[in-house]
């Protein structure tokens, strides 16, 4: 099954199966020679295991906010004494927050493995974690509870009133409203929620606050629901059935998908749940939200022929953003400028360049973001209230990661870092108003490490460690060869959590 905490470059490269030609990056990379900011890297480090994990995967999970605080999870030196482990390195985990360059280890419902997926700009952190018992609907599965750390409390958020075993919470506000998703006991063959291929009872999105669970419903006559954002403003969005209909809604070629009819809503408490729509396919998945609720994802197109990117607000409607090419795109963060990161297949249907999209004299405008040089694969995941725009790489030799600014040409962020850590970044998951970054990287062993990028600007000053001096953009791409060259496939086995069946990335049509 694939990791929690795997990048959606290796999703697209192994759905898509196809490359960008090589020409296409010196074609991109514009003449002009910007300069760019050092960054200081900061590892988060373990509790004496060997890897440590953040999540943001096609829009859930928020690990870093804007004060660059950093919430995520790590090894211990324990081997988790479940058969189905919590980490696919098989290592007990546990929660951290990272302030002001101090590391806290979160504490545990029962002592066993958790996670932590979201931080809110108050501080606030939202995740999952063992309760210390078994699911008695599923042979030797632990159950997973939803977890809240609020003011140096852990709150269990619990489970349906009514019955139901496992709870993961997805997102939380800086008013500690949790947005999520729990199953109930009522067998479901096509159940939304999946450990190793199925869990066979429904799922339904929740909303937790002051204690109490507040089922938010399902579109048409859907049976499961889930819940994986909330903004400041109390709006949920999520992904729900709209009736028993098969439907095209495949997550990617690592493990299943969605097997009916799939919509994505929002709710608040005025007007319940609204139905976003789609562009006539089959299956409709939002990815990100702002704080105008305005959302963003994908949308299968007539006869699930395509499967493009959109933008949906409630005055508009959802509408299509278009591709750069080819017949797949995808929409993953909207900030609260309206300005859209994401991308998509190339002319040809080849495998994939980073986009920005923005709204100029009422229309909808995109912009690509092209490629650093020598690189086959681009694709924008984050944006921030500056326009700066992070995204992951493919190589030849392996991924890595890239910042785009000041209308470009994009960098490798490798290029940006003193050079001796023993790291490569491979993802870029966050960046916040202040420039900072959260990512991923991995050693000469393929073990994960978590990173925070801290800039060296004027806005930072005095951080230890840090060059000030300014980078030429022409001379920021690095020696490809300490990448780890490792498939998307064995890297997901020994990496991450195993405890959501994410839905996201719809198959790239055939």
């Amino acid at each position: 099954m694939k990791s929690r905490s795997e990048s959606f470059v290796m999703a697209m490269t192994l759905v898509v199966g196809l490359v960008v030609p090589l020409g296409l990056a010196a074609q991109n990379q514009s003449k002009s020679s910007p300069k760019h900011h050092h960054y200081q890297l900061i590892d988060m480090g373990t509790f004496g295991g060997p890897q440590s994990y953040l999540f943001a995967f096609l829009g859930i999970g928020r690990p870093l906010n804007s004060h660059g605080v950093v919430a995520g999870w790590a090894d211990t030196s324990a081997p988790d004494p479940f058969p189905s482990c919590f980490n696919g390195d098989c290592y007990v985990s546990h929660g951290y927050q990272w302030r002001n360059g101090a590391r806290t280890e979160l504490a545990t419902l029962a002592g066993g493995s958790d996670e932590v997926v979201a931080i809110s700009d108050s501080g606030l952190m939202v995740g999952d974690g063992e309760n210390g018992e078994l699911d008695p609907l599923v042979p030797d599965l632990p159950q997973i509870h939803g977890t809240l750390w609020r003011n140096g409390e852990l709150v269990d958020v619990g489970t349906w009133p009514a019955g139901g075993y496992e709870t993961l919470s997805s997102a939380v506000n800086s008013r500690g409203q949790v947005a999520g998703f729990a199953t109930n006991t009522v067998p479901d063959p096509n159940g939304m929620l999946g450990y190793f291929g199925s869990y066979p009872y429904q799922s339904r999105a929740f909303l937790w606050e002051d204690g109490v669970m507040q089922d938010l419903g399902t579109l048409g006559n859907g049976t499961d629901a889930q819940a994986s954002f909330i903004n400041e403003r109390g709006q949920v969005v999520g992904w729900s059935y709209t009736s028993s209909a098969p439907g095209a809604c495949n997550i990617n070629d690592l493990g299943g998908g969605f097997p009916l009819t799939t919509g994505s809503f929002i709710w608040d408490k005025e007007t319940g749940m609204t139905d976003l729509g789609g562009l006539g396919g089959t299956c409709t998945g939002a990815f990100g939200m702002n704080n105008l609720g305005q959302v963003v994802g994908e949308s299968n197109t007539t006869g699930d022929r395509a499967v493009h990117p959109f933008v949906w607000d409630s005055a508009n409607g959802l509408t299509d953003l278009g591709v750069l090419g080819g017949k797949y795109g995808q929409a993953l963060e909207i900030n609260e400028h309206g300005q859209i990161a994401g991308g998509s297949t190339l002319s040809g249907n080849v495998c994939c360049g980073a986009i920005l999209w923005q709204q100029r004299a009422g229309k909808w405008r995109k912009t690509s973001l092209g490629f650093t040089p020598g690189a086959i694969f681009s694709f924008a995941t984050a944006i921030n209230a500056s326009g700066q725009v992070v995204g992951s790489l493919g190589y030849d030799q392996g991924p890595g990661a890239f910042l785009w600014e000041n209308g470009g040409p994009m960098v490798d962020l490798n290029g940006l870092v003193s050079p001796g850590s023993g790291l490569t970044i491979s993802e870029a998951l966050a960046v916040n108003d202040r420039g900072e970054m959260a990512v991923n990287a991995h050693d000469a062993s393929g073990n994960d490490h978590a990173l925070l990028l801290i800039p060296c600007d004027e806005n930072h000053p005095g951080v230890e460690g840090c060059d000030y001096s300014l980078v030429d953009s022409t001379v920021t791409s690095p020696d490809p060869a300490p990448r780890d060259a490792t498939s998307g496939t064995e890297r997901a086995s020994r990496s991450g959590s195993n405890r959501f069946h994410i839905p996201g990335s719809l198959s790239a049509p055939r």
